[in-house]
């Protein structure tokens, strides 16, 4: 077992890199993790699975034993359906058994490609096509599921796939349809029938991270990569087979893989998977603290919204004290909203920092040392982080001061080996082997970073990102469209919603609503689809000609907190909020109370600061 690290500060992450990581683990894959937690804990519990909030007194349990057993004999079917090391198996599924043991057996065999189901089928299409899917997995007609209705409408629009296999529901042979539950009994479940020896450096993983439609961005994650980053976050987070994780995130994306998956499954943990939908599911939220007393749970993993939505749900007479910790990621959490969480339910908030292209985690807030809210933490033990300077073609040209903001680079054995299409590449590596990431962010005096911005521009909705190009490309398919920027909107509970501008073409008669039908036709993620457009005379633009897209957002901030203020009219004359660059938070809003009508001027900062908890964005309050 790992011995425990107790992270106060940089020097103790230091001294933990006196030993080379590969010293610290004999693992070169995931399987081989698995395996390993099987071996600590072959009797206990791997998976607990609630069907819904109100099911939590009776989950499908899955044991270790069986856990390996599904997953052999998952590795096992796709062998034999021609999976080899540089196949890929894509899925679409819910957060349910199977679909674990379509990862970690597709790992086995081949390689995986997660997808949202929750995306439209054209788009599904474009990725399965860059994956060079060989083997889909999908879920069959379910109430409430749309899954197999897109796959029906795109299965024979992919070249390379060969079989498609229906998780409950029957096979069909005359359309090369397999039926999950009717074949896989019919493998082995006591090992793997082919010899496989899995190279470190041999691809794990494409998890789609965003791309426009016909370019999606997969990355292309090793067995390595997902082995240091599992080793990393067991070891700081202090897990072991004692510990009682709960999954609420979708099991397509890296977070619920990484934190609430093969670290745990690594050292013989038990995970509640917390129903098909995960946190979307509102029986979940309603029932929370009923399901940590019922499971005595130690950990979990959210992000914003989550805490957000918790903390309508009070804890109650619930027994909560197991609740060790939560790592909050994906989007930026208010300071506020940690304070009153951390009020609420005596646990602490662990603020981390991570992508799909780091393996999913690369800072955190010390579980053992200082947190300081509204900050991402400290570097990850053998996860190297800086802050850079580059200039205007992406060309480092030196490393950032101590609270200088720069483009955010890590570089580390969990960082990934580029992505699937080459168009992809262009720029992406800095300073030699360093990834830029595309965040701007600072680096404090005790080596913790800041978040200030976001340099490629991402929206961030709920956790889930949204690249505006998938917004801009279809206005821009509209001939009167001259300019489109599309860019986040500052709200309190998913902390941004994707909104457009357009700049038309002289003479142009289209109007804002007849944008948005069409961009709800086509833009291929409802998340993606824009809550507004707005028509403006011309988009901003730099010296250079570049669109500004800080400018809109800074529009946009003061235009969501002045609609905010509304609601204290009887409190002031009235109020002014200006929006502008800041060289340490990256944004500053300035709340203006002008001429107020009560004289405790501490009652109404307490009341603005209460209505803004919502929001992460840097701001300050002045009375006059």
């Amino acid at each position: 077992m790992d011995e425990r690290f107790e992270i106060k500060n940089l020097a103790d992450i230091e001294a933990i890199e006196n030993r080379p990581i590969d010293e610290r683990f004999k693992e070169q894959s995931t399987y081989e993790m698995i395996k390993s937690g099987v071996e600590l804990n072959p009797d206990g519990i791997a998976l607990s699975f609630l069907l819904s909030g109100d099911t939590y007194v009776q989950p499908m349990q899955i044991t270790y034993q069986d856990f390996l057993k599904r997953i052999h004999q998952c590795a096992n079917l796709f062998y034999d359906l021609g999976i080899g090391p540089r196949d890929v198996v894509t899925f679409l599924l819910p957060n349910i058994p199977q679909t674990h043991y379509v990862i970690w057996g597709a790992e086995a065999a081949g390689i995986v490609n997660p997808i949202n189901p929750l995306l439209e089928p054209a788009t599904i299409k474009d990725i399965c096509n860059a994956a060079k899917t060989k083997i889909l997995v999908a879920l069959g007609e379910f109430p409430g599921s749309d899954i197999w209705q897109k796959v029906e409408e795109i299965k024979d629009q992919i070249p390379t796939l060969q079989k498609v296999v229906r998780v409950m529901g029957p096979g069909d042979d005359t359309d090369n349809i397999i039926g999950f539950e009717d074949t896989l009994d019919r493998y082995t479940g006591d090992s793997l029938i082919f010899d496989r020896k899995i190279e470190p450096d041999d691809i794990s993983s494409l998890y789609h991270t965003g791309g426009t439609t016909g370019t999606p961005k997969l990355a292309k994650r090793t067995h390595f990569n997902e082995v240091c980053m599992a080793w990393m976050i067991r070891s700081t987070g202090e897990m072991n087979a004692e510990s009682t994780l709960m999954c609420g995130l979708p099991l397509f994306h890296v977070n619920a893989t990484s934190i609430t998956g093969l670290a745990p499954f690594s050292v013989g943990a038990h995970v509640v998977l917390l129903s098909p939908a995960g946190f979307r599911e509102p029986s979940i939220i309603i029932n929370f603290y009923k399901i940590v007393e019922h499971f005595k749970a130690n950990i979990f993993s959210a992000v914003p919204t989550v805490l957000t939505a918790l903390l309508d749900v009070p804890p109650g007479d619930n027994d909560i004290s197991s609740l060790h910790y939560v790592i909050s990621g994906t989007a930026p959490l208010s300071v506020e909203i940690i304070k009153r969480f951390e009020q609420q339910t005596g646990m602490r908030i662990l603020e981390g920092y991570g992508l799909t292209e780091g393996a999913c985690a690369s800072a955190v807030n010390p579980l053992n040392g200082k947190s300081k809210p509204g900050s991402i933490g400290m570097r990850m033990p053998y996860q190297n982080m800086k802050t850079i300077i580059i200039d205007d073609q992406g060309n480092y040209l030196r490393d950032a001061e101590t609270n200088e903001i720069g483009a955010v680079a890590i570089q580390g054995p969990n960082v990934f080996k580029g992505y699937v299409e080459d168009i992809h590449n262009k720029g992406i590596w800095v300073d030699g082997d360093w990834f830029n990431t595309g965040d701007l962010g600072r680096q404090d005096e005790d080596g913790y970073f800041w978040l200030t911005g976001r340099k490629k521009e991402l929206i961030i909705r709920g956790g889930h990102n949204i690249d505006p190009a998938a917004i801009e490309e279809v206005l821009y398919m509209k001939p009167e469209v001259l300019v489109a920027a599309a860019i986040g909107r500052p709200d309190a509970y998913a902390g941004e919603v994707p909104v457009a501008f357009v700049q038309l073409k002289e003479n142009s008669a289209i109007t804002s609503r007849e944008l948005m039908e069409f961009a709800r036709e086509q833009v291929g993620e409802k998340a993606a689809v824009p809550k507004e457009i707005f028509i403006i005379d011309a988009i901003p633009v730099t010296p250079v000609g570049k669109i500004f897209k800080p400018a809109l957002r800074w529009k946009l901030i003061a235009e969501v907190f002045k609609s905010e203020l509304a609601s204290f009219k009887n409190t002031a004359e009235s109020f002014d909020v200006t929006v502008k660059e800041d060289k340490i938070h990256g944004s500053h809003a300035q709340i203006t109370v002008i001429n107020p009508t009560d004289s405790d001027h501490h009652a109404i900062e307490k009341n603005i600061k209460e209505k803004f908890a919502g929001y992460s964005i840097h701001y300050s309050v002045s009375i006059c």
